[in-house]
């Protein structure tokens, strides 16, 4: 096999004692057998530590560094990667076994092909569960949201062309912003209908900081990669109007809802008794 076949796996590690064993036997148990596994302790506690030096035998490499965000853990460990295909992966996630070969057949089929991404099988908490599929597609597709996993296939090259990940970016967001600058110049996220990542929806992830700081990191997003909304100018103008047509949509649906009424009759007499003592 072709050395410029070997796939880099990369997994940043944050206080995830009780996953992350199960994520790197996962990266393991791939059926591609031309690979590596780099796993990056961003600053965890004393429990990981432990138990990353128990799996440390078991991987190509452990970097330590102190706690510098999601960003700088993927940087460091694709700086060390030797291989020509970074895949990602989250410390309290795991893949299916065949995702590093299916993946890499795609890569081979096309040219333009710059990502590759798959269906994720969603565990909640509450024991339920779904499957997820991202639409992939070229730039005009993720101009206004992340269309593939943040865990997707990319060749080193790529990523050192278009500056890595943002390392001012610790709250989210920062997935797809570097999609962005990796799909702008040209090519395509492609998508594996099968669910070969299976992903941890925990009440307490980045994606859940994430949303709840939207608007700010929207703002970020739009403003570093400004070229491209100016070049998109008429579907930046659509997609921000709608934004608002839905949350004065939401905001109607909110006022005219039973609990709504129920609380603003309930709340009238204090109203009117913090009124009369102002005057």
């Amino acid at each position: 096999m072709e050395n410029t076949d070997l796939i880099s796996i990369i997994i940043p590690c944050y206080n995830d004692w009780q996953y992350v064993e199960q994520a790197v036997d996962s990266a393991i148990n791939q059926t591609f057998l031309n690979k590596e596994i780099i796993v990056i302790d961003d600053g965890s506690n004393t429990k990981t530590k432990e138990v990353l030096k128990q799996l440390k035998p078991k991987i190509t490499k452990l970097i330590t560094q102190e706690n510098q965000g999601q960003s700088k853990a993927r940087n460091v460990g694709i700086e060390a990667a030797k291989g020509n295909y970074i895949l990602l992966l989250d410390s309290d996630d795991f893949f299916e076994k065949s995702l590093c070969e299916k993946a890499i057949e795609l890569f081979k089929s096309s040219q333009d092909i710059k990502l590759v991404t798959c269906q994720a099988n969603l565990l909640f908490e509450d024991g339920s569960s779904r499957i997820f599929t991202p639409k992939g597609g070229k730039i005009a597709d993720f101009i206004f949201g992340n269309n593939a996993l943040g865990t997707s296939m990319f060749k080193k090259a790529d990523w050192n062309s278009c500056g890595g990940y943002d390392e001012q970016m610790r709250n989210g967001f920062e997935d797809w912003e570097f999609f962005i600058r990796l799909l702008k110049n040209g090519g395509e996220a492609k998508v594996i209908h099968e669910p070969l990542y299976i992903y941890r929806k925990r009440n307490n992830s980045t994606t859940t900081v994430a949303n709840s700081r939207k608007y700010e990191l929207l703002t970020y997003v739009f403003n570093k990669n400004k070229t491209l909304y100016i070049d998109n100018f008429e579907q930046y103008t659509d997609y921000l109007l709608k934004l608002i047509q839905r949350e004065e949509i939401d905001k109607k649906k909110k006022m005219n809802s039973i609990d709504y009424k129920i609380g603003k009759t309930i709340l009238k007499p204090y109203r009117v008794l913090k009124s009369f003592f102002k005057k």
